[in-house]
């Protein structure tokens, strides 16, 4: 599915296969189809806790055309909101975590309610300040995409799949764009300190590492962590503004 100011389009695609070596040796044979057995009802073990925990997490969903919040008398519809709350979702299980969970499934509405508003807000200043996608940075960003897919019969194909047309898609990119464009201009980029690496390494790295696991080199591990606190000092930023947009604006919550 298509998510609001989240693309490329992205198509997972899970396949398990089976295989099964012919033998003569009839021992080796039944220990095969043993196996073979043994693998199939693990999958259709794991198939199922999969259904169940696909359905506990649409039972999150909201009515499609129900409005779950307005921000400045924009209204935002339960496919706004069902759109992020996938990313919130997957964001949780990728932690470790289970969205599942009473107190986990406050959060996760908690957090999904934030992203549609923080955007909203954050895409409404950047239309009061005049910021817009060219038609050649849209056909640009449209060009990326499809580079994703073997071929356009692949691409149209997901698009049907995530139930988007192009007008929408391009839309989307637009939005994206903007989005982008209005973030690098907009919020400030604290510069990161050499100190504040080293003490990331010296709270966080030295101390998940164990007597199993040989602790990194500071200068092995030092662009990443730099590029982890860049991107917590963006975010910081970005909540910073958006919580200035909200002193001039009315944001009505609807579930």
């Amino acid at each position: 599915m298509m998510k609001k100011l989240t693309y490329p389009l992205l198509i997972g695609l899970m396949a398990v296969v089976l295989t099964a070596c012919g033998s003569n040796d009839e021992a080796k044979k039944a220990n095969d189809e043993e196996k073979t057995k043994t693998a199939q009802t693990e999958q259709q073990k794991q198939e199922k806790q999969m259904e169940e925990m696909q359905k506990k997490l649409d039972k999150q969903k909201i009515d499609e055309k129900k409005t779950v919040a307005i921000v400045n008398n924009k209204k935002i519809l339960g496919s706004d909101y069902n759109d992020i709350l996938l990313s919130s979702q997957m964001q949780m299980q990728q932690m470790g975590q289970d969205p599942t969970s009473e107190e986990a499934a406050k959060q996760v509405k908690k957090q999904t309610i934030d992203t549609l508003v923080g955007q909203t807000l954050l895409l409404q200043d950047a239309d009061k300040k005049g910021y817009k996608a060219s038609d050649s940075e849209i056909e640009k960003e449209l060009a990326e995409t499809k580079k994703q897919f073997k071929d356009d019969k692949k691409f149209k194909a997901a698009m049907k799949e995530a139930g988007i047309n192009m007008t929408e898609l391009k839309k989307q990119i637009s939005q994206n764009i903007i989005y982008k464009n209005y973030l690098d201009k907009e919020i400030p980029i604290q510069k990161v300190t050499d100190k504040e690496i080293e003490d990331y390494y010296n709270q966080s790295v030295k101390k998940e590492s164990n007597n199993t696991q040989e602790t990194p080199k500071l200068a092995d591990v030092k662009p990443q962590i730099k590029q982890q606190l860049e991107q917590q000092k963006i975010q910081q930023n970005v909540g910073k503004q958006v919580e200035e947009l909200k002193k001039n604006s009315t944001v009505e919550v609807k579930v």
